[in-house]
């Protein structure tokens, strides 16, 4: 189970690659479904999949659903492709920073942190992640409406920022 959590880590990592150097928000989507995908993998593998399968539908269905409108919106007619030189450029830039912040904590990371919940009890009649979905139904109200607000001004930032001065693919109407 450590190698499944050492490849989701590292599919973590370069999905999160994939974001930061793509200047096409095509592109930057399918990094946001494989940090979404991977990311989620990581919270199943360390004992909450309910919190998982929550953040994965809410994530997918909300926050893809705004890239949808922003991508309409700021239509480009040749977006740039992983593979052309400034996004590689940009790739490797990254990874190597990524790569010299390892070497630089490398000595605080042990392989029994990424010990599966699941496998520290022999015979366990309580999930991990039962105990927090009670504590966020019973404290979370408040933080939901805020989290519900903050989405909100998300998307009407997002829709107003690719919207610019000449209406992206709206102009034709």
């Amino acid at each position: 189970m450590t190698y499944v959590m050492c490849i989701l880590m590292l599919g973590l990592v370069l999905g999160l690659v994939v974001i930061a150097s793509n200047p096409s928000p095509y592109f930057g989507a399918l990094g946001l479904v494989v940090v979404s995908g991977m990311g989620c993998g990581v919270l199943v593998g360390h004992g909450a999949p309910f919190l998982s399968l929550v953040l994965f539908l809410i994530y997918l269905g909300g926050m893809l659903v705004v890239f949808a409108y922003s991508a309409a919106l700021a239509a480009e007619p040749y977006p740039e492709t992983l593979g052309s030189r400034p996004v590689a450029f940009n790739v490797g830039g990254y990874l190597l920073g990524v790569g010299l912040a390892g070497s630089f904590f490398w000595g605080g990371w042990y392989m029994d942190m990424w010990l599966v919940v699941d496998e520290l009890a022999e015979v366990s009649l309580l999930r991990a992640d039962v105990g927090g979905v009670a504590v966020m139904y019973q404290m979370g109200g408040p933080m939901l409406v805020l989290t519900a607000w903050a989405l909100l001004l998300a998307l009407l930032v997002v829709l107003e920022v690719c919207r610019g001065s000449s209406r992206g693919s709206l102009r034709a109407v």
